[in-house]
């Protein structure tokens, strides 16, 4: 499927998922070994929240996205709340 195919809330996550990764590769520059980067990367997954406006901000902007992403990706991803 070609990125431009996903619905515009899907790519939107995608960008900035992108940004936030980028940023924070930028910010480490060097990492060990694989692990390290890996552990980098799931540490920004899990702090993606939106940046001074709270969780439950950045939660109900991503719900479209989020919707999106169980309709495509069916058997691959599965919603959990905290």
């Amino acid at each position: 499927m070609l990125f431009l195919e996903y619905a515009v809330e899907v790519r939107r996550v995608i960008c900035t998922i992108n940004a936030r990764y980028r940023r924070a590769v930028r910010a480490r520059g060097h990492f060990p070994n694989e692990a390290a980067a890996l552990k980098r990367l799931c540490l920004v997954t899990r702090s993606l929240g939106s940046p001074g406006g709270g969780r439950a901000r950045g939660v109900m902007r991503w719900k479209p996205a989020l919707d999106a992403f169980a309709i495509t990706f069916a058997g691959r991803f599965e919603r959990t709340t905290r």
